[in-house]
Parts: C-alpha cells; structure tokens; sequence
C-alpha cells in the first residue's frame, strides 16, 4: 500500500475524527513529555529495558505511564535469571518420596485419630469409607549427603543431588481437587481465567532471547494420560496474548503451523508479514487495542522462531555422556528425559521461563505397583538436570521448582494389604523442593505431625511459594499488578509472604 493510499484510507476512517476528540490534553502531553523521557532513560539503560517498558505501558493503558517504565526494572536485584518448573501432575506422594513418617510402621491398619484429622474435609472417594486406615510406606528411606535429607529408595539419582536441594515440607494449599489445584498453583486462582506464573513474568520481565518465546511450555509423552492437562494452565489469561505459553511438541512440527506451507519460501513469508504488519499498524491507530499490537509481535516472533527453534531442537552435538546422564529415553523427543535435555539447551538461550508437565500422579489404587515405574520414569533425568546445569554453571542464576497440586492421605482409599493401597487427595501439607539461584542448598524446611496431615512448624502458603519465587526474579509480587475489569489483579491475590528463611 503507498503511502498516498495510506494516508486517505487514515483520513476517510468512520472512527479517525472521533479518536482525535477522545485525545485530551492530559493523554497529549502524558504520551509526548513521557516519550521523549522514556526515550531518554532507555539511551541510557539500554534498548531491552525501553522494549519492556514499551511493551507493559501498551498492555496497561489505563496506568500511568511513568510507573509502567519503573515497573519495567526489576524491584531489587534478581538471584535467578531464569526458572525451569518440573510439574508432577496428578499428586506425587510425600509418604513414598521426601516426608520420611517411620513411626506409622506400628499403626499399619489403625483407624486415622479423629485427634489428627480433626473434622477435616474428605474428598467424595473418601468420605463414605467407615475407617480411614493408617499405611506406612512400602518403601525404604535413607539420609544423603551431608545435610542428611531423608529420601526414599524410589528416587536414587535425585538422592545424589541431595545437597543442592531445599526440600519444603509444609506447603498447603485449599484445593482438595485436581482441576482447581493444579489451576491455583500455576495461576495463584482455583477458577480459570487468570495468568500463570509464566506469563506473569514474560509481562513483567520482558525476554532475554528476542528469537525464543519467554515462556515455554514441555508436556511428557511417555507419562500415563490419568488427568488431563489443559492449555489454560499456561495461558495469558487477561494479559495479553503475546505472554502466554508456547509448547514446544516432538516430532516434525515441535510448534503448530511455525513451517512455512508447500510452496512457500521465508523471502514469500517476510513480503507477507511486512504488508501484515502495516495493515495491523492502521488498524491499532484507527481504535488503539493493545491486542492488535500484541498480535503483531506474535507474527514477528514467529518468523524469526523459523530459525531458531530447530537450531534449539537439534541435539545432535550433544556428546554421548550427555545421553547417558539424562538416561535412555532422553533420545527419543518428547519424553520425560528428552524435555529435561531440551529444557537445559532453552536455559543456555536464556528462555526465563521453561516449564515442564509430567502426568501420571494420581495414585488411588496400586501405589506399590505404580509409584515405583512413575519414579523411574523422572528420577534419573531429573538428577541429571541439576547436575548438568551445575556444571555448566548455570545452576548459580537458574531456579529449578519440582512438585504437584497436592499431596496425599495417610490413609489408605478403599482396599488394603500389604501389597495394595492408594492414597486420596491431601492439600493439607505436601512436599516440593526447589534449587539453584537464591536458595539454601541441603536444608530441609517446614515439619508435619507423624502422620504428615497436619503441619507443626513452618506452613508454606500456595502465595507464599509464588511470591517467594517472584521475590528470587526481582520483583515485589505486591507490585506486579495488572489492571483489568477497573480491578488491579497479581498472582498471589490479596495473600503471600516471601519466605526468607529458605533464601541464601
């Protein structure tokens, strides 16, 4: 389109007058006076921070536009530089991974306290057994490392990284069912429709890697399907929707409709997004939606992902020992092993955030049959994850988060014998640990009653977790605010403290 097209289309727009009369004088000189300032401060502190500042002033209108550019720096000097979210979907159990419990050997089959349970909701599995009876473990635990962490014999390779590990024994959370919990801890709300912790930092942060989305998003394909995982759960939510999560899938097409069409060259595909981008640009002058630009962004990423994500999926260079650490299935893409892999190559890029879901938790039924092959299944690479970022020395700016929604009963749901058990749901005190950037490495936090239903020192609140991990990034999560319906929303709500006591 020339510009003589241009400017008529501009000029014989229905709505072009009308936006001019909404422009007052406080919007005039606030976009003018602040331009030329923020111009100026980004001179100085560099292009990436002018970008961010850019970006969070367009997606907050209705802000002040001389706090969205503070906003734009992080609030205190940031321990992580990025964070990798190991996700156990479904409730990994406490009693069979961190949360060593030898007294319950004596009480196998005892009917649960009403002491300890104290009234305490049932899920609908649960609530109409006439006992609650008490299982122990069929596992052994031993202590690792010099801080002596107990950890079960399912989980040897992670045993090995003991010492740089924060184990956090007394999360609690309100959410009793799997939806709303995995939900409240990726987005800080049981009810869908709000950001996730992902996103929340892509719009905060900014990216460190202009070819590589900020927020990526590794879903196993070798765990078992026991509960579904939705799209929402790294969505942008009312954000907009250049912060939401990329997934990154195996085969040919590792992201949907990146590939250019049969026929189709990238010169074809450069033509097109540049007419794209000016029809977009008239558009976004015409009626000023920040999602028009957020889409613009989006093509712009896409096409320069063209390059850089099979560069990124391409292991070929990586040594055999490599393999070996990950363990056998970290050759076949898309497996647990293979994400844990491709995961330390988007940190090396500086993808900030890179988070991956592994299903196949859920244990109702069959925990002494199921819990060891689902152990297996993550234990080795996991340990090889934090070796290998250690080595590399990445571990020292790179925060790893490992965990589920929930933990689970000491109780056993319907049947039991020696052999055969199952565990409900439990939000009451669950086990997560985390490494790396700004944590205590070798510690164990937070204690439970002998039956690991109650917490008795040190309760870490879902908000608590997400504040304190937005505290080691650089931000007051108080301050990370966006405002939406006329209300100023953040991830952890109206709650959440930073734990310190955890912080190096």
């Amino acid at each position: 389109m020339c510009d003589h097209h241009e400017e008529k289309f501009r000029i014989h727009t229905p709505d072009f007058d009308k936006l001019h009369r909404q422009l007052g004088r406080r919007d005039f000189l606030t976009k003018t006076s602040m331009g030329i300032g923020a111009l100026a401060l980004g001179t100085l502190l560099g292009n990436k921070l002018f970008s961010n500042a850019s970006r969070l002033a367009a997606g907050n209108a209705a802000g002040d536009t001389e706090q969205e550019i503070l906003k734009a720096i992080p609030h205190f000097a940031p321990k992580a530089k990025r964070v990798v979210y190991l996700f156990m979907a479904g409730g990994p159990s406490q009693f069979e991974t961190f949360d060593y419990k030898p007294a319950l050997d004596k009480l196998w089959g005892q009917n649960l306290p009403d002491s300890i349970r104290n009234g305490q909701r049932l899920t609908g599995m649960s609530s109409g057994q006439a006992l609650l009876p008490v299982v122990p473990s069929a596992f052994k635990f031993n202590q690792h490392g010099e801080s002596g962490a107990w950890i079960s014999e399912l989980l040897p390779y992670t045993a090995k990284v003991a010492d740089d590990l924060c184990i956090i024994k007394s999360i609690h959370s309100e959410a009793i069912n799997h939806d709303p919990a995995i939900t409240f801890l990726q987005t800080g709300n049981q009810l869908p429709g709000r950001p996730s912790i992902g996103s929340w930092l892509s719009y905060g942060l900014g990216s460190d890697n202009e070819n590589l989305p900020t927020f990526i998003v590794l879903v196993s394909k070798d765990a078992p399907k026991d509960q579904p995982l939705y799209a929402r759960l790294w969505g942008n939510g009312f954000l907009p929707s250049e912060y939401q999560g990329v997934q990154f899938r195996s085969g040919v097409d590792p992201v949907l409709f990146l590939n250019n069409p049969e026929g189709y060259d990238g010169a074809d595909r450069k033509e097109m997004l540049e007419y794209l981008s000016k029809l977009n640009q008239l558009q976004h002058n015409t009626y000023g939606d920040p999602e028009i630009e957020a889409r613009i962004a989006q093509y712009e990423m896409a096409f320069r992902m063209q390059t850089s994500v099979p560069e990124v999926m391409d292991v070929k260079d990586e040594l055999d020992e490599i393999f070996d650490l990950y363990g056998p299935g970290s050759r076949d893409s898309g497996t647990y092993a293979a994400n844990c892999l491709l995961a330390r190559k988007l940190l090396e890029k500086d993808v900030k955030f890179v988070q991956l879901y592994h299903q196949g938790w859920d244990h109702h039924g069959n925990l002494p049959g199921n819990m060891p092959r689902q152990c297996r299944s993550i234990d080795q690479a996991t340990g090889a994850l934090i070796t290998d970022l250690k080595r590399r020395g990445l571990l020292e700016d790179t925060l790893v988060i490992w965990g589920g929604e929930f933990g689970r009963t000491v109780y056993s749901q319907g049947k039991l014998t020696p052999t055969d058990y199952g565990r409900d749901h439990h939000p009451r005190c669950f086990t997560m640990w985390m490494a790396g950037a700004g944590v205590k490495p070798g510690i164990s936090f937070g204690e439970t009653d002998d039956f690991s239903y109650n917490i008795t020192k040190n309760p870490v609140h879902v908000h608590d977790f997400q504040a304190t991990l937005l505290h080691l990034m650089g931000i007051d999560h108080e301050r990370l605010t966006y405002k939406f319906q006329g209300r100023r929303f953040r991830l952890t709500d109206v709650e959440g403290k930073t734990v310190r006591d955890i912080l190096t």
